[in-house]
């Protein structure tokens, strides 16, 4: 009987014991987020404030125009993130206009906060040199192009390209000789571009008539949003051979189940880990959360029966173990993801961290793989030292 009084009290102890451990778990990932942005909004703060103590150096202006521009920048500081939090939880017509400004501003401020920089370091070696200079000319001039860097940003990402491009695949059947397929990635459909954008985007496509079109993942931002309306234009896609999608990074932000179940009542088929037959040739798509490790992606690949000798053709979201992708035998790895960093200075980033992969068309062995920039934009859509497009790639 004491045998089973313990054996009671130890089973009722445990969902006791589990739900604390599921509390405490939960209790320290929201003490690591709220240390993320708190840490985040901080930067923000100081660097706005780094912005504000050179605007009121460079031009000494009036006791009344510095505490209206000190509130304005500590507004602005807060703006971003602010709006981001909403975009996650909201959608509608309210946070969209709140979130795209703030957006727009956080892409500007990075030019302004550049140009403080530059100023500041003039500044200092102008002191240390004993010459004098226009502090306040050099200050319109810095910031000067700051502005018209960021508004040229906003235009060129708004400017989508159709970019050609023929590639020879080993192996290729003969009857796809000539075809054409269209390569989308990274709409990012969310608070800043959502379905008048995704229809400008498929009358685009149109126009082009491929046989066949593949959607590399990020089709969405992460944010809340009618996913069924923003993604209603997909239907229009009429390849011969039909519109595929592999979804990335930005789809598991969450559940993705809800944003893949839109995708799907457009017709547009999903492959997940999943191999299909195009008249001979093989297209297959891994979904981001199965190619972030080698040794995962690598029996991933190896359980889709790859005919190596015939000719194939990968969606992967992100370009980033191409090594384990050529030891599979892929002939054509077709990705997005990196945006090329999409504006200056973190395009120079982007290009150290995947190299040739970066965008275009590169070679690893008898692998090709095209990375490409992407239609829409994370975060400030600006667009300096990249553009959005789509890619429209001829096989022989």
């Amino acid at each position: 009987m004491m045998t089973t009084r313990s054996s009671d009290s130890t089973a009722a102890t445990l969902p006791r014991v589990a739900l604390r451990k599921q509390n405490s778990t939960t209790g320290g990932m929201l003490r690591r987020f709220a240390a993320f942005l708190t840490f985040f909004q901080s930067i923000l703060f100081l660097s706005h404030y780094l912005l504000f103590v050179t605007l009121v150096s460079a031009f000494g202006p009036s006791a009344s125009a510095i505490r209206i521009l000190g509130i304005a920048l500590a507004f602005l500081s807060l703006t971003f993130l602010g709006a981001s939090l909403l975009g996650f939880r909201y959608t509608n017509f309210l946070v969209r206009l709140f979130y795209t400004p703030s957006a727009i501003w956080l892409g500007s401020f990075n030019y302004l906060f550049i140009a403080a920089i530059v100023w500041w370091l003039i500044y200092g070696v102008a002191a240390i040199a004993g010459i004098s200079f226009a502090a306040r000319t050099l200050a319109i001039l810095l910031f000067g192009v700051a502005l018209a860097t960021s508004l040229y940003g906003a235009i060129n990402a708004q400017w989508t390209r159709v970019t050609r491009v023929t590639v020879q695949l080993a192996g290729l059947p003969p009857t796809w000789h000539g075809r054409t397929i269209a390569l989308l990635s990274d709409l990012h459909l969310g608070n800043v571009r959502n379905t008048g954008f995704a229809k400008r985007i498929v009358r685009v496509i149109n126009r082009e008539k491929p046989d066949v079109v593949v959607i590399a993942g990020d089709l969405f931002d992460g944010t809340a949003i009618d996913a069924d309306e923003a993604t209603a234009p997909l239907r229009d896609l009429n390849p011969p051979f039909g519109t595929f999608f592999s979804e990335g990074n930005h789809e598991e932000f969450g559940d993705p189940r809800p944003f893949l179940g839109s995708i799907a009542k457009t017709g547009v088929r999903i492959l997940d880990k999943e191999k299909v037959e195009l008249d001979g040739l093989q297209l297959l798509g891994v979904p981001y959360r199965d190619a972030t490790h080698t040794g995962h992606l690598h029996s991933v690949l190896a359980a889709m029966n790859i005919d190596s000798a015939r000719a194939s053709v990968l969606i992967c979201h992100a370009p980033d173990h191409p090594a384990v992708v050529e030891e599979a035998g892929i002939s054509l790895q077709l990705s997005g993801h990196t945006h090329g960093g999409q504006f200056v200075p973190y395009s120079w980033i982007a290009t150290r961290i995947y190299r040739q992969f970066v965008h275009g068309l590169s070679r690893l062995g008898a692998l090709q793989v095209y990375t490409s920039y992407g239609v829409g934009t994370w975060g400030p859509p600006l667009r300096v030292g990249t553009y959005p497009e789509i890619v429209m790639i001829r096989v022989e």
